[in-house]
């Protein structure tokens, strides 16, 4: 998908803040350091629309962008070892569980992990909570770059395994590296096809 537009909508600390409107919401999550930012830089074809940090945790809200005047792109702060209090860690958790099951536009989520290391917990639990509420969700498996191709699909098995991604619930993993572009074309054309079947 060629991006010709992205407006920053609003940033949220609280439901309260969460734009109104119709249009159609793709989530993205993942563990603090799993490179999302970048991601999302990479997929947009911007630099520094989300920012990142080599200290874990930057986003501490969820931002809407507008892409194309067509879908809302939502960036969840990141979940797992940041160094935060244990009160913002439960902040963070309401609210981003909160988003997730209860926002009525999201018809997306991407969920990132890197694809060097086999799913953390926080990995298993999230997309054991995602597919308990039945949300459509795309796995990214990111820093593609890192490994050889041939290791880099070992543990993609691995890891389909280990989350139990078997495909007949509609859900799919890509390797993805914001470096290379590796799955910039294959991950925008899953996100059109199940917002389209989605809408």
């Amino acid at each position: 998908m060629q991006v010709k537009s992205v407006e920053f909508c609003n940033k949220a600390v609280n439901p309260e803040q969460f734009p109104s409107g119709e249009l159609p919401e793709v989530a993205f999550c993942g563990r603090s350091n799993v490179g999302k930012s970048s991601l999302v830089n990479s997929l947009l074809g911007r630099k520094r629309l989300a920012p990142t940090s080599s200290q874990p945790g930057k986003t501490r809200t969820i931002d809407f962008y507008v892409i194309n005047g067509r879908f809302l792109l939502v960036d969840l702060p990141g979940y797992g070892f940041a160094r935060v209090s244990k009160q913002m860690k439960e902040r963070w958790r309401e609210l981003i569980e909160g988003y997730l099951e209860k926002r009525e536009q999201l018809k997306v989520v991407v969920m990132l992990m890197d694809i060097r290391h086999d799913p953390t917990e926080d990995d298993l639990l999230m997309y054991q909570w995602l597919k308990f509420n039945e949300i459509p969700t795309i796995v990214a498996a990111t820093k593609s770059d890192k490994l050889s191709r041939g290791r880099a699909l070992n543990n993609l098995k691995k890891a389909k395994k280990k989350l139990g991604l078997r495909g007949e619930n509609g859900d799919i993993m890509i390797s993805f590296s914001a470096k290379t572009g590796d799955g910039r074309i294959a991950l925008w054309k899953t996100i059109n096809e199940l917002l389209e079947n989605r809408s």
